[in-house]
């Protein structure tokens, strides 16, 4: 491992953006839901952002509900308390102990089984290592706390990866109908389901922003990442029985109101079987008499995935009385 220290004031101001430096070197809090981690759910190493000595692990992390990261624990020794009354109260402050950043606060309202402890840390203040790429970055001796992946399985891709290989008890699909936020809404609920996200994907340009997405600049779609369990969902019904029922697939690139190639109807496959079970859905839609024009819903090759902005994610949870124009046909 590398001996950890903090670097000087130049090299901080240099490397740090000015929110990570505003979080990690003036006591600096971010927004709640608008960060890069408190609803971050892949298995890994979370670092100081400074420093690089690793703080906490994707084992203890849980969600809090605060929108920020949250753990029941430290994974080393690293994470240090200080009383902290700057705000007219007593709270108890963690830092890091190598690169003396600020990481967020401790508080005693955790799981009970856990030891009753929630680390309420900002995202700003952590650097993300993936299982993966622990010994390529120097954290190999972590690697062991982690489990081995069952066969056939690999992780869910994050930003600028592709799509995952399904496992034997879980797969990943990745679907487009329109604005993603009423499609999210309604598959977070559907049995099976194990986790929805939002982004762009099927377009070229790299790092696309919301902005990006609009009058076909970027070719993305706007989509929805469903981690689901195949033992209770099939593919072919999330598809058939849940996708095809909450959008109009018959209207290209157009859902109600929102228009334009962002809001297209896509089924994105990351194999050949995807492939033919997407088309043998295609195929039983397009003759049940469901509809009275054409399907027009495409099956494009799965790309890059391009996670949307925070405050995207889980959109309707947040504002449960915001714009949607999806609903669930008979």
């Amino acid at each position: 491992m590398t001996k950890f220290a903090k670097p000087d004031a130049d090299e901080l101001a240099r490397t740090l953006t000015p929110e990570q430096f505003a979080v990690t070197q003036q006591c600096g809090t971010e927004p709640p839901f608008r960060n890069a981690y408190w609803n971050h759910k892949e298995p890994g190493l979370y670092v100081d952002v400074v420093s690089g000595e690793p703080l906490f692990a994707s084992l203890h992390k849980f969600d809090s509900g605060s929108g920020w990261p949250s753990f029941t624990r430290p994974l080393t020794d690293n994470v240090t308390e200080h009383a902290d009354e700057s705000h007219g109260m007593r709270r108890i402050e963690v830092r890091s102990r190598h690169g003396d950043s600020h990481l967020g606060h401790v508080f005693p309202d955790g799981p009970r089984s856990e030891g009753g402890l929630r680390y309420c840390i900002n995202s700003a203040a952590l650097r993300f290592i993936p299982v993966a790429k622990l010994a390529e970055e120097g954290y190999g001796e972590f690697a062991a706390w982690f489990p081995m992946p069952t066969a056939g399985e690999t992780p869910a891709a994050n930003e600028g990866e592709t799509g995952a290989v399904p496992a034997t008890d879980r797969a990943v699909a990745v679907l487009a109908g329109g604005c993603f936020w009423g499609v999210e809404e309604i598959l977070r609920e559907v049995p099976g389901v194990l986790d929805t996200d939002v982004g762009y994907t099927g377009g070229w340009l790299e790092h696309p922003r919301y902005e990006d997405t609009h009058d076909s600049y970027s070719g993305h779609a706007e989509a929805v990442r469903i981690t689901y369990d195949p033992r209770v969902l099939s593919y072919e019904s999330l598809l058939e029985d849940w996708f095809f029922r909450l959008h109009d697939p018959t209207t290209r690139n157009r859902q109600g109101n929102d228009i334009g190639t962002q809001y297209r109807s896509a089924i994105f496959v990351a194999t050949p079987e995807e492939r033919e079970a997407a088309e043998r859905v295609i195929a039983r839609v397009s003759a049940s008499g469901r509809w009275s024009k054409p399907i027009t819903t495409t099956i494009e090759p799965a790309a890059t995935w391009w996670p949307a902005e925070d405050y995207h994610q889980d959109y309707l949870q947040k504002h449960p009385n915001g714009y949607t124009c999806h609903w669930l046909r008979d």
